[in-house]
């Protein structure tokens, strides 16, 4: 048991060795043409500060110098990473790099030092750095996922937008078709109504000259 866990350590040592170095074809690339392009500076703070906090980890925990050693070994290429971007960025880029390694690299590193040491002890010292190296890892291994949220969100809401524009168009065909009848319907009275109203008319208008001709054939009568 004991070897099985010995071979799985240095399996996972060799593969964080190599994770710290994938980036290096980008950082000679970015050294090359002296610019970090539209490279962004966080995913390299933080997992500097990843390292850093697994190898106090492996300084703190008695047998686990492997740990630090390894994680130690990530500190300095991370180090190196970030001193590429200071270097190389643009001005705007590289202010926002120096401000978040000011706080992250130093200032939180500090904090959980002094935090640990002053106030835990033992086991519990070893378990809270465990714990907030964990932690971290899930954020960052985690951290990509956020550009699935807007992307996710949009599409709910544009489904939601075209059933809207669905129903909607349905009901107003529905309405305009049963509008149509009606339409008939009431254009057919109008011009029955207006009919009947010219016969009216026409009567009215030919009853004084059936009255003037009564008139005109009444026998004369000679005194």
């Amino acid at each position: 048991m004991e070897t099985l866990s010995f071979c799985v350590g240095i399996t996972g040592d060799i593969i964080s060795v190599l994770l710290f170095l994938s980036p290096a074809g980008t950082f000679w690339r970015i050294v090359k043409q002296r610019s970090t392009e539209e490279f962004d500076s966080l995913p390299y703070i933080c997992t500097l500060l990843s390292s850093s906090l697994w190898t106090y980890y492996g300084i703190t925990r008695p047998g686990s110098y492997l740990v630090a050693a390894v994680n130690a070994f990530g500190v300095v290429v991370e180090t190196v990473y970030v001193s590429l971007f200071l270097l190389f960025a643009p001005p705007k880029m590289r202010a926002r790099t120096a401000i978040l390694a000011g706080i992250l690299d130093v200032g939180f590193l500090l904090a959980v030092i002094l935090v640990t040491h002053l106030a835990m002890e033992g086991d519990t010292r070893i378990d809270a750095i465990g714990l907030l190296g964990a932690g971290l890892n899930v954020v960052m291994y985690g951290s990509p996922l956020a550009a699935m949220v807007p992307n996710g969100a949009g599409f709910i809401l544009g489904i939601a937008q075209l059933l809207l524009y669905a129903v909607y168009q349905v009901q107003g065909s529905s309405s305009s078709s049963s509008s149509k009848p009606y339409s008939r319907r009431s254009s057919k009275t109008i011009s029955s109504s207006s009919s009947s109203h010219h016969d009216d008319d026409h009567n009215h208008h030919a009853q004084p000259l059936l009255s003037s001709s009564s008139t005109t054939t009444d026998p004369i009568h000679i005194y």
